[in-house]
């Protein structure tokens, strides 16, 4: 124990850790983590401890993976990095036709940038600029759903409806609106999670009817609402959704940052639905867990909208990072261990085990039940 006590009064002097109250820490020491094996995260004095949460769920198949690290180490000795205006490299390539065979081709023209907020922003700003070259500049508002959460940068706050995030930067942040969520758990007695997801939808098309003029998109957390308690509704819901949006003319965003990559038993939860957005912000797991990775896939539409001679047509939007090299590759890696592994054809085997171990919980006074569905969600 002589390391640690010395490690964690220089973190507190130095490190401004994300998501914290730093004076809580006077009492509640942060875990000072030395290395990683699997699903443990393991101490300088060798304690262990199961990383339950995948390092903020974005570790998919365990700390220091020898197929992802063997890779990263085959690409340091290629190329670290390049920036992406102007140049290109195989893995961002590779990386982009992958994830676009993954939607049958439907999605493509991948956009990179590192974190999950950032996807956010890319989407926000392609949606209201694709309007714009198409000759409809009225249509700036966003429309999210109550209890969302985009990310927390400013753009993002502005469709991310959890108060602890948004309060303090108020005066920041461009209005935006809110429509009732389909959670489930809004079930009144004897109505099913589908029954929701359909009451939440009239209410979408209410709004719509009323002010698609002035929306550019529709922004939501397919199946599960995370940051607001793994809320989760029915995949009908986002069939309404997609034909509203397309009644109305509207974007759809499938912000996919927490759910995709495998999380709700398909690689994209839009899947269960089997819709697809106008944009899908990916992040988080596409890159294992090992390195700042995100990207926004659109359609061919959006893409063409911005196709043009005139530069301030273009999408004008950069990252330093853009498409970094060791990162693509360990999505790369990701994607194939998808593959090799035959995680997502597993997946129902380990949910039904998962379900069997849970079950003497159901009795906790804590835990509510879900309401019955009519559609398989994916889960």
């Amino acid at each position: 124990m002589t390391t640690r006590p010395s490690l964690l009064d220089r973190s507190r002097q130095s490190v401004w850790h994300p998501c914290t109250q730093m004076k809580q820490h006077e009492e509640l020491p942060l875990l000072p983590i030395a290395r990683g094996e699997g699903p443990w995260l393991i101490d300088a004095d060798g304690k262990r401890y199961l990383d339950a949460i995948s390092s903020w769920w974005v570790n998919l198949f365990g700390h220091c993976h020898p197929y992802i690290n063997q890779r990263l180490r085959e690409q340091l000795d290629k190329l670290e990095h390049v920036m992406l205006a102007g140049f290109t490299h195989e893995p961002v390539v590779q990386l982009s036709e992958a994830l676009s065979a993954l939607t049958g081709h439907a999605l493509g023209h991948a956009f990179y940038a590192s974190d999950g907020a950032s996807a956010t922003e890319i989407a926000l700003k392609m949606s209201v600029h694709a309007w714009r070259n198409q000759g409809q500049p009225a249509k700036t508002g966003f429309l999210s759903l109550a209890g969302s959460y985009h990310g927390e940068t400013i753009g993002a706050l502005a469709v991310t409806d959890i108060p602890l995030f948004r309060d303090a930067y108020a005066p920041l942040i461009r209005a935006g609106a809110c429509v009732p969520s389909p959670d489930a758990r809004q079930a009144q007695p004897g109505e099913t999670a589908r029954d929701v997801a359909l009451r939440a939808a009239q209410a979408l098309e209410a709004w719509l009817a009323e002010h698609h003029a002035k929306t550019a998109a529709l922004i939501l957390e397919p199946l599960v609402q995370c940051a607001t308690g793994m809320a989760m509704h029915d995949p009908e819901y986002l069939r309404r959704a997609r034909a509203l949006c397309d009644q109305y003319q509207v974007h759809l965003i499938a912000d996919e940052i927490a759910v995709g990559c495998g999380r709700t038993g398909r690689f994209f939860a839009c899947e269960a639905a089997g819709i697809w957005p106008d944009f899908l912000c990916l992040s988080k797991g596409i890159s294992g867990g090992y390195l700042p990775l995100s990207l926004v896939l659109s359609t061919d539409a959006i893409y063409q909208a911005f196709y043009a001679d005139d530069l301030s047509r273009g999408f004008l939007h950069s990252h330093s990072y853009t498409g970094n090299p060791l990162a693509c590759t360990a999505a790369l890696a990701t994607l194939e261990l998808f593959r090799t592994e035959h995680v997502l054809e597993s997946l129902p085997q380990r949910a039904s085990w998962l379900a069997q171990a849970a079950e003497p919980l159901a009795a906790h006074p804590a835990v509510q039940a879900p309401p019955a569905t009519g559609d398989d969600p994916g889960f």
